[in-house]
């Protein structure tokens, strides 16, 4: 059978619809679990990768076959560009207007994507074959549960929010461990699912956003795909496909709702901020999307900065001369390049008390207490108008307080780019949605609805579940 899974920047949920009915997996007691995975053992070295006599054969396999494919396509083009010149015109040069023009690619760009292909099978081979050994599978702790045993002092490897990293240029050993690591996960939800439904579940709709995090550019996202996907069959997916993350928020809201409207879907996630325009409600077996926008930034963002403006200062923010950057790479946990280059530093140079307290905060598991200490005031900062972060594991007595005031103020920069997305969308629309509905983790804020209403004044706004609208609606596409 077929699930939808909600790949989440900081959070993760599948389901499904079994016998006309919605049902969500369960991880342990909740119905979806954050996106952390905490390893007792490394993953297998995927680095260690060498071309074998058996390797070099596949490869020139490959190249041969994709010189053919090259070939018929070219001569398929030709033959159409042909028939095309024997037309009047305008059917004439509609017709070539029609046709592509691909660069013919070299044999030594044939024979690279071949052996780019021939690793990527290795990698995932690798990852299969130690996972059916149960060298990490079994001992791997996800979620809050990973957290928990990171900041204990256990040994090994914590990765907080890979869906973040999927877009960034990566070396090769970087991303076959990020490889590995969405491997694990994927094969997580699929065992938990299976185990759950009482069948082998080997189908799956992931949800993409609009936009990836990357700093690639276009590029970045279709290697966020190539990492998902092989991933995914590596996890023992024989079927993966992908749809736009308000796009699914659409199929769930469309199952809500009888009445035909005009609905503009905002999502607001941990990484990222995407919207669509779907007809929704009627007669209609699924909503109709007509287009979609996306912003990479959301919840993390608002963490970092809540973190920069409210805690750094207690470690000398502004008032040493340690460089901003350091700051930045401690509050920044979903990055394992920024928290490396935080850990090798050094603070010992720095005027007390912020020096040992820059020390104490580079101790194992520190950066990702003092990061979920953060996004649980952020959370409360929602309903009551001031908080405190203890800080007892750097210093005795340290506390940070925070308020309101402070959370709106870092805020502002995500506030800004969501403003200009809503803008940029408004600005495209023939006209303005009946209905805005919000889901996502950071829809519950409450400046959230406020900036929607300004950019929306007469659309209603109706709050969907923020933290299971999108895998909702994936369970609903799945079984279409």
């Amino acid at each position: 059978m077929r699930i939808g899974i909600d790949f989440g920047t900081s959070y993760s949920a599948a389901g499904a619809v079994v016998e006309g009915e919605l049902q969500l997996i369960r991880f342990g007691t909740d119905q979806q679990f954050r996106t952390t995975v905490f390893f007792p053992q490394r993953l297998p070295d995927l680095s260690e990768f060498e071309l074998t006599d058996a390797l070099h054969d596949e490869i020139r396999k490959l190249t041969g076959e994709f010189r053919r494919d090259q070939t018929r396509l070219h001569a398929e083009l030709r033959a159409r560009r042909e028939q095309a010149m024997k037309r009047t015109e305008p059917q004439r040069s509609s017709e070539l207007g029609m046709i592509p023009s691909p660069r013919i690619r070299t044999d030594l760009e044939l024979e690279r994507d071949a052996r780019a292909l021939v690793r990527r099978r290795w990698a995932a081979e690798e990852m299969r074959k130690a996972m059916l050994e149960g060298v990490d599978l079994q001992r791997a702790l996800y979620g809050e549960e990973a957290v928990d045993a990171f900041i204990e002092g256990g040994a090994g490897q914590l990765v907080v929010s890979p869906k973040s990293m999927l877009g960034y240029k990566l070396e090769a050993r970087a991303r076959d461990t990020l490889l590995g690591i969405a491997t694990q996960l994927l094969r997580h939800i699929r065992l938990t699912a299976s185990a759950q439904l009482g069948r082998d579940v080997r189908a799956a709709i992931l949800g993409r956003p609009v936009r990836f995090r990357s700093s690639m550019k276009e590029a970045g996202g279709v290697q966020a795909l190539e990492i998902l996907t092989d991933a995914a069959y590596a996890a023992g997916f024989d079927e993966v496909e992908f749809l736009e993350e308000p796009a699914a928020a659409a199929y769930g809201f469309h199952k809500q709702t009888q009445r035909p409207r005009r609905t503009l879907i905002l999502d607001i996630g941990g990484g990222t901020t995407d919207m669509a325009l779907a007809d929704i409600g009627g007669a209609a077996a699924a909503p109709v999307v007509h287009a979609s926008w996306g912003e990479p930034v959301g919840g993390t963002d608002v963490d970092i900065e809540l973190s920069m403006r409210g805690v750094m200062p207690l470690f000398g923010k502004g008032v040493t001369n340690t460089p901003v950057h350091r700051f930045y790479e401690a509050s920044a946990v979903q990055d394992l390049q920024r928290q490396a280059k935080f850990r090798e530093a050094s603070f010992e140079h720095v005027q007390a008390p912020y020096g040992q307290r820059l020390e104490a905060l580079k101790g194992s598991g520190h950066t990702v207490r003092l990061n979920r200490a953060v996004e649980h005031a952020k959370i409360r900062l929602s309903e009551v108008p001031s908080a405190a972060l203890e800080l007892d594991f750097i210093e005795p007595g340290l506390r940070a307080p925070i308020d309101a005031a402070r959370l709106s103020d870092a805020a502002s920069p995500f506030l800004h780019q969501l403003r200009s997305l809503m803008e940029h969308a408004r600005a495209e629309l023939n006209e303005p949605p009946e209905t805005v509905y919000l889901t996502g983790g950071m829809s519950r804020s409450p400046y959230v609805p406020l900036l929607v209403k300004e950019i929306f004044p007469d659309a209603e706004l109706v709050a969907g579940n923020a933290s299971l609208g999108v895998v909702t609606g994936l369970a609903h596409a799945a079984a279409t």
